[in-house]
């Protein structure tokens, strides 16, 4: 009986959750091997409370994951790896948002993004390879920050362009270079 060594891609939405039309809920439902991380009922804004959704659906893969973060799921990507042992492969962190800027309206305000646990953003290299995909016009973070942040986390950056947050609003439903880029992590 041979083990099955292909990484299992998991996905980590962000404060939205998983939109029919975004380009990891495509993703997943194209990957023979994946899963998504599930929305929360309650305590939606709580970084620990997603971080402890993400561990739990972590629990329930054998075998090596590779994660395919976007924007907040981003975040709660590296607050995980501060706290979590687990053998990771690889991550996929697509247009983090940088929660220590005030974001636009209809977004989470900079102080319950605090009072829920959120910030600071770690700092800390991640203990896997990760690649950071950075938007030159992404109106939740600045593409310096963001630079800033791949090089704290060890992680290597990838100059996406001009492609807004990259998701729905930003004209995205599929998006095929996040496939290249798990190929690479691979």
């Amino acid at each position: 009986m041979t083990l099955d060594t292909t990484p299992t891609i998991l996905m980590v939405p962000g404060l939205r959750d998983h939109v029919a039309e975004h380009w990891q809920t495509l993703l997943e439902r194209k990957l023979p091997k994946a899963a998504s991380v599930p929305p929360l009922e309650h305590d939606k804004l709580s970084c620990a409370a997603r971080v402890a959704a993400l561990d739990a659906a972590l629990a329930k893969i054998d075998g090596p994951v590779i994660l395919v973060a976007h924007s907040a799921g981003v975040m709660i990507t590296v607050h995980w790896a501060q706290h979590h042992s687990r053998k990771i492969h690889g991550a996929l962190l697509a247009a983090p948002a940088d929660l220590e800027t005030p974001l636009p309206a209809g977004y989470p305000a900079f102080d319950a993004l605090a009072q829920n646990g959120w910030l600071p953003i770690p700092r800390k290299p991640l203990p896997f390879p990760a690649i950071v995909g950075a938007s030159r016009n992404d109106p939740l973070a600045q593409f310096e920050r963001v630079a800033a942040m791949a090089k704290n986390w060890g992680s290597r950056l990838v100059d996406l362009g001009k492609v807004g947050h990259l998701n729905p609003a930003a004209g995205f439903g599929e998006w095929p270079m996040a496939e290249t880029l798990i190929h690479e992590l691979e």
